[in-house]
């Protein structure tokens, strides 16, 4: 077997799981997976609730891959400014890029850019102290409206409505903490513009909404909706049958009087975020119906909704990269079964992709292992066309020459060390580190 060396840009689970399948389909391949922030897990460490801790579980497979021989992290390094696609080939036979989703789908409606309108990407990494987004977060809203029909939309609504002392359990950030301690948020309204048998939620997401004593969750009869198509849906998919019965045990139950509610509104597509003086005041939704396709028409019937705030979770997308193509309309790298393509349709020699850069940010953990697989599979049967390295040096060495204070495993080491010891002596799990030239201090010792 030909000895290789490969870069991995992104330490997610699908960077992560293409450095396993990598290593293992091919012994003789070094792999270094290059992480932006001195942490590595992306989403499942940045884009997970910290009231979740179940889903992170995930971070104890993820883990044994990183700390096998063969493989190296190297964080608090950022493609495109510490290093280039030239020094890539230069130093590695192929490069994977496995980057991600992290910023907002835009939602194109007056008023979106509105004073209390908010992309729902950006609050759930200030809530899962991510360190490269501010601090603080203005939580003075009390009534919320959320845009969307899938499971970050629950997230977002849940951490809008539940009481900062629940969080005390979990990892939540001190900052994080202090924050949702001021939230002034009494009712979080959902907006999905189909019907219940089309709607996106998973049923444990769903039914976890309930978990808290402070909050009711309401759904409103009205946009209630299930036609021929959407009963066929029901019949023929689980998932689907249990989500509507959760929607119905919550349609039926009597409200306890909780502090807290979280209303949700079914064929109700937001058209108009409502301002004045420059500050979100409400939004106006269309009334709906199913027109036997899956889909949602308009019936020319609105509703305006008084809110102070505005979260649209319509969904994440990735950025460009550079040095690459980037396919706008869909928001990916363009690639043919991972080989990434220029914008003629012809490979880019050594360049790869996987996870949601490469097919968009859709699918779970499952579908991350197959893409993953499918990439590396590509990769390896490239090899006797792909040209070897041209520099000797290390990536390493031209990092500390340019002042890249660049962390390691054995730094992550210390920083996991560090937040499980604060959250032992809070009675926690783990405390969160936030500021990253914290993270990186501790990182060094």
């Amino acid at each position: 077997m030909r000895n290789i060396r490969v870069a991995v840009i992104g330490a997610g689970p699908a960077g992560i799981y293409a450095a396993d399948i990598l290593t293992k389909e091919h012994p003789e391949a070094r792999v270094d997976v290059i992480e932006r922030l001195p942490a590595p897990y992306g989403l499942v460490r940045y884009g997970v609730a910290p009231d979740h801790p179940r889903i992170k579980e995930i971070i104890k497979a993820l883990r044994r891959v990183l700390d096998r021989d063969g493989i190296r992290f190297l964080g608090n390094v950022d493609y495109g400014t510490d290093i280039d696609l030239d020094d890539l080939r230069e130093l590695y036979d192929a490069v994977v890029f496995s980057t991600g989703a992290m910023s907002d789908r835009t939602l194109d409606i007056p008023g979106i850019d509105l004073e209390g309108s908010h992309g729902a990407a950006d609050f759930v990494s200030w809530y899962a102290g991510h360190p490269d987004v501010p601090t603080e977060w203005p939580l003075d809203a009390a009534q919320v409206a959320v845009v969307g029909a899938g499971n970050v939309a629950l997230d977002v609504a849940r951490m809008l409505a539940k009481p900062a002392d629940e969080q005390l359990t979990t990892e939540v950030a001190d900052n994080v903490y202090q924050g949702l301690k001021a939230n002034r948020a009494t009712d979080v309204h959902v907006f999905a513009r189909r019907g219940p048998a089309e709607i996106k939620f998973s049923p444990m997401e769903l039914r976890e909404l309930a978990h808290s004593p402070s909050i009711d969750v309401l759904v409103e009869e009205e946009g209630f909706q299930i036609d021929d198509d959407g009963q066929s849906r029901i019949s023929s998919n689980k998932g689907t049958r249990l989500v509507v019965d959760t929607l119905l045990k919550y349609l039926e139950a009597e409200p306890t009087g909780a502090p807290h509610r979280i209303h949700i509104h079914m064929c109700q597509n937001p058209v108009e975020v409502l301002g004045e003086d420059g500050r979100v005041v409400g939004i106006r939704t269309e009334k709906t119906e199913m027109d036997g396709t899956g889909n949602a028409r308009g019936t020319g019937e609105f509703v305006d909704h008084p809110v102070q705030a505005v979260y649209r979770a319509v969904g994440y997308r990735s950025s460009a990269l550079p040095g690459l193509p980037f396919d706008e309309s869909r928001g990916v790298l363009p690639n043919d079964a991972g080989c990434v393509v220029d914008e003629d349709g012809f490979a880019v020699t050594g360049v790869y992709t996987t996870g949601w850069v490469k097919r968009g940010p859709v699918g779970l953990i499952g579908h991350t292992k197959s893409d993953a697989n499918e990439t590396v599979t590509n990769l390896l049967a490239d090899l006797d066309k792909l040209p070897a390295p041209t520099a000797t040096d290390d990536l390493l060495v031209r990092l500390a020459e340019r002042g890249v204070d660049a962390t390691d495993w054995e730094g992550w080491a210390r920083l996991d060390a560090h937040e499980l010891g604060l959250g032992e002596a809070a009675g926690r799990e783990r405390v969160k580190v936030v500021p990253r030239e914290e993270m990186l201090r501790v990182s060094r010792g």
